[in-house]
């Protein structure tokens, strides 16, 4: 079913800004990135980490790494291992990643400023349309638009557009709406006030009309279709995974593997682990994962415990094996040394059959702080008591 466009007229552009700037110097929250709105670095920031998370999350996040991170340079300097760990338990990892990409192009091609210009900023990794926007309109002034869905859900109500907002045509209409909306100047507070609309009055449900700063201009609340519009989009289809993880104790330590690069939780630390694969039991990823630990190792038959997360696209269950480490068989046998800091070996544990050595690791509770742990791994550590 198409979009339905009932009728509305014309938005009055002079009255949409005058309000919504008023309203926005009278109410906005006072958040970190806020009172650095002139600063590229700390835009450039705040706007990957806004990506599908909540302000609310965000904010202790923001301020570590400009504690950990002061400039942008520091940032390209770092290892992507420590930018991780800092970001570690934010989620969408592939974000900070990006991040770490972007800052060292900004010093490599940019001589350590962030972009002004919108198609500079696009060309950064994990830098679209919106996050360009915003990060130009607000640091610099540039007459950019943004749209996100809170500015989409704010656009389509205003028009009364009763329709799935994830419609690529008419994505593309509500950017030149956006676009035809932003003022000549204070452009940036123009755009957080559209997406401060958004996510404090103009919600999905029960949108506070009755306190709007656009009410008189909005074609929804004028016809009664607020609770209609938007359209809700058809939810993204849920897959089930399941993964063994092995709990493997050595004194106050636990074993880790680092992940590969690609795919789920890429680079992150973890216990070691193995997807069960369609079809088949947990007993036999277990008895896949035995044979790629140390030898010295020994796992229990049954999982001990087991956590469900839920993510945007998956529905991952962990169970988990305990186990440890066997003593030498003889007291003139030799032990396997480890370094100092706590490193396996890395030839000793492999991902999989015929695959090359991951990085492996006794960690203790006081190390976890350094290394990059989803929060699954940090929910399976929760239940050992860890």
């Amino acid at each position: 079913m198409g979009a339905s466009f009932h009728g509305f007229p014309g938005l009055d552009r002079p009255a949409i800004r005058r309000r919504l700037m008023a309203w926005y110097r009278r109410t906005r929250r006072d958040l970190p990135w806020r009172r650095r709105e002139g600063d590229g670095y700390a835009q450039l920031l705040a706007e990957f980490m806004l990506q599908q998370t909540q302000v609310a999350t965000v904010v202790g996040y923001f301020e570590r790494f400009l504690s950990r991170f002061p400039a942008v340079t520091d940032l390209a300097r770092a290892d992507v291992g420590d930018v991780l760990a800092l970001w570690s338990g934010l989620g969408y990892y592939r974000r900070a990643r990006n991040l770490h990409a972007a800052a060292r192009q900004i010093v490599e091609e940019h001589e350590g400023v962030v972009p002004r210009d919108v198609k500079a900023l696009m060309r950064l990794p994990g830098v679209g349309r919106y996050t360009a926007g915003a990060i130009a309109s607000i640091a610099y002034g540039t007459r950019a638009a943004v749209l996100d869905g809170n500015v989409a859900r704010v656009l389509m109500r205003l028009l009364a557009i009763d329709d799935d907002p994830k419609s690529p045509v008419l994505r593309q209409r509500l950017w030149q709406v956006a676009e035809s909306l932003v003022p000549t100047r204070r452009c940036g507070d123009f755009n957080q006030g559209l997406m401060e609309l958004g996510a404090t009055l103009c919600r999905p449900n029960s949108p506070a009309c009755v306190q709007c700063p656009l009410r008189r201009e909005c074609g929804a609340h004028a016809l009664g279709l607020t609770g209609r519009i938007p359209r809700p989009g058809r939810r993204a289809s849920v897959r089930s995974v399941e993964f063994v993880v092995a709990a493997i104790r050595r004194g106050r330590r636990l074993l880790f593997a680092r992940r590969p690069l690609t795919g789920l939780w890429a680079g992150l630390w973890e216990l070691p682990s193995e997807p069960v694969r369609p079809g088949e039991s947990p007993r036999a990823a277990r008895d896949r994962l035995r044979k790629r630990l140390l030898a010295s190792c020994r796992l229990s038959v049954t999982p001990a415990t087991h956590t469900t997360r839920q993510l945007t696209h998956r529905r991952v269950t962990l169970h988990v094996y305990m186990g440890g480490v066997a003593p030498p068989a003889s007291t003139h046998q030799p032990r396997r040394s480890f370094a100092r800091d706590g490193r396996l070996p890395a030839k000793r544990f492999r991902r999989s059959a015929g695959s090359s050595p991951c990085p492996a690791r006794w960690l203790e509770p006081s190390d976890l702080p350094s290394v990059g742990i989803s929060r699954a791994t940090h929910a399976v550590l929760k239940l050992l008591s860890f």
